[in-house]
């Protein structure tokens, strides 16, 4: 009986060294690729000053990953001829920077071989573009492995869309162990960037189908909008998510939701619940500092959303393309 005791007290610390070690953690290239995150960091350093606009659609792609079976950089792969991947689902269709992962990816293959997972840069280049244009730093754990699946119709069904209301954000974001606090403050995200009128144009044409305008909608920033984006169905111009500070990452955003001045539905779905919308509230009567803050801790959460580890999943050598 001692000896079966014992030997339980065994397997059991071996299985919680196995999981520990599985697990995200910092520093996860120290020694297999020390160079990794400089190689990544000065990366972007080097080129998003002179594109910063590309900040918010590598952020975006890194919360589109996430959403869609983890933060695996399924969001990267191709599609083939018999099989459409995430990029071909509409939530994607207007994300931009792939070519800028193919690019880190090169530098870090170039250093260490097979070791860097896309997955991992996808969640460190957002956190670096992020910074470089004056927004809020995080710790991004590291030691994602890349997935093997990539499919459109699950893009489509699990990424939260522009037109979601309350109820269907919670439960989105409910489905990714993220709370009514993550969903205010991921939201935060919509201070930078631009958007197709497509996203939204249903709440100034045809709300309801009749042809009507969302009544929660700012008359003003609705008349504004229209000016801009003539029609529905309108898939070239684009529009500021946040007027007038779309490139500072600031409370702007919030401000903006609390006027009903918020572009997409799901934004000013947030001022329909009575705890969100004090948390918004809070945040705008705070320091930004108080948001930065925030902010970092649920994009930290965000990304270790089911995360491959261990010897799940691959160490992709070509972020587009899954190993042969």
């Amino acid at each position: 009986m001692r000896m079966s005791f014992v030997g339980c007290i065994v397997w059991l610390l071996l299985g919680l060294l196995c999981c520990v070690r599985a697990d995200l953690q910092l520093g996860f290239y120290d020694k297999s690729c020390p160079k990794a995150e400089k190689i990544i960091s000065d990366f972007v350093k080097e080129h998003i000053p002179n594109a910063p606009t590309l900040a918010s659609p590598l952020l975006r792609m890194h919360f589109h990953d996430c959403f869609v079976r983890g933060c695996d950089g399924s969001v990267l792969i191709n599609s083939t001829s018999s099989n459409q991947a995430e990029k071909a689902a509409t939530p994607n269709q207007t994300l931009r920077g792939f070519s800028f992962i193919d690019r880190v990816k090169s530098l870090v293959e170039k250093e260490c071989p097979g070791v860097v997972s896309c997955a991992d840069i996808v969640a460190l280049v957002a956190r670096d573009a992020v910074g470089v244009i004056g927004g809020p730093f995080w710790r991004v754990p590291t030691g994602r492995r890349d997935g093997l699946i990539s499919n459109s119709t699950e893009a489509l069904n699990d990424i939260p869309a522009p037109t979601f209301n309350f109820s269907a954000l919670q439960t989105s974001f409910a489905n990714k162990g993220l709370n009514l606090t993550d969903l205010v403050l991921l939201s935060g995200a919509h201070t930078i960037g631009i958007s197709h009128c497509l996203s939204f144009d249903t709440r100034l044409y045809n709300f309801t189908g009749k042809g009507d305008q969302d009544p929660s909608l700012d008359k003003f920033y609705a008349e504004n909008l229209k000016k801009k984006c003539k029609s529905l169905n309108d898939n070239v111009t684009f529009v500021e998510m946040d007027p007038g500070s779309f490139r500072t990452f600031d409370l702007g955003y919030y401000k903006n939701v609390l006027k009903r001045r918020g572009l997409f539905q799901s934004d000013a779905a947030l001022i329909t619940n009575a705890g969100t919308k004090s948390s918004i509230m809070n945040l705008v009567d705070s320091p930004p500092e108080v948001f930065f803050q925030e902010f970092a801790l649920s994009m930290e959460k965000m990304g270790r959303v089911e995360v491959k580890t261990g010897s799940t999943g691959e160490i992709r050598k070509n972020c587009a393309v899954v190993n042969a």
